[in-house]
């Protein structure tokens, strides 16, 4: 793609955001939850046909309007405009996203939940916030690993934020939440398979900077995603929030390896139990005469 092509596709992307803004803007004041998420939702499609990225999705998303907390994995700036072309929903960021020139705006305009890691408090703040959103019925995809990965391997899942479920069903009053595990993996450029040494080009992590990601992305051509919904797990009252935080983490492990390799994994073994040994007879001298 010359710098000439991504310039006019920028353009359009502008113009496109210049037509929703508006009328999104007088949704967010008027309170209408429900209608919110369409114009992110536009925009990243819009986004995504412009610089050709293609996605193929796998597994069943909850159904529209069912509340659920989605847990992903993190790989990427690009799983922003994938994950928020597929429906309309809202992402937990890191509060220092929200000072970042121009990414920020876009942020708030998705109804982004900030979160300040510096503040141990704030993580009761934030759970309230997406309790109530579940409670209204809404998408939330937190990335369960607090950071970006380089697109092969799976960075442990950490559990404080998936108290949202909790603090949903105890202060917003639901019976249950649906965890939603979905993994999100970068498969192909240009029409063939992404090798090993080609995923860090995608990925955004570690002290990689975002310009030159940018500029790798407008240089290299059409990437293939693919996004992999997993089982959801039922979080009710007396559900182990670890537990089923580890359940959500081999699941999306489950669904990466398959995307990274081709190939599904092979499952582990069921434990034989040992043959237990019969004690050798003991041999009693016969008796002599």
């Amino acid at each position: 793609m010359t710098y000439l092509v991504a310039g006019l596709r920028l353009l359009a992307y502008a113009l496109t955001f210049a037509l929703l803004a508006g009328p999104h803007w007088l949704v967010l004041k008027l309170g209408r939850s429900h209608l919110a998420g369409r114009a992110p939702a536009w925009l990243h499609r819009v986004f995504l046909r412009l610089f050709q990225i293609r996605i193929t999705v796998t597994g069943t998303p909850p159904a529209p309007g069912e509340a659920a907390l989605v847990i992903a994995n993190h790989i990427s700036w690009l799983d922003i405009p994938v994950l928020g072309a597929l429906r309309p929903l809202s992402f937990v960021a890191k509060s220092e996203i929200a000072g970042w020139p121009v990414i920020g705006t876009l942020a708030r305009l998705q109804r982004t939940v900030f979160i300040d890691r510096a503040r141990k408090r704030h993580t009761a703040v934030v759970n309230t916030e997406m309790s109530r959103r579940l409670r209204d019925g809404e998408l939330i995809v937190l990335f369960a690993e607090g950071t970006t990965g380089d697109g092969t391997r799976l960075l442990p899942f950490r559990t404080s934020l998936v108290g949202a479920a909790r603090a949903a069903i105890t202060e917003g009053g639901l019976d249950r939440v649906r965890l939603q595990p979905l993994c999100i993996a970068y498969t192909g450029r240009n029409g063939l398979p992404l090798t090993r040494a080609e995923r860090p080009d995608i990925a955004w992590y570690g002290d990689m900077e975002l310009g030159p990601s940018v500029k790798l992305f407008f240089e290299r051509g059409p990437i293939d995603v693919r996004v992999a919904w997993g089982e959801p797990i039922a979080f009710a009252a007396g559900t182990d929030r670890k537990a089923a935080t580890a359940r959500a983490e081999a699941a999306v492990r489950r669904a990466l390896q398959e995307a990274v390799t081709g190939r599904a994994p092979v499952p582990e073994p069921a434990a034989i139990p040992r043959p237990v040994h019969e004690a050798p007879p003991i041999l009693i001298p016969a008796a002599t005469a």
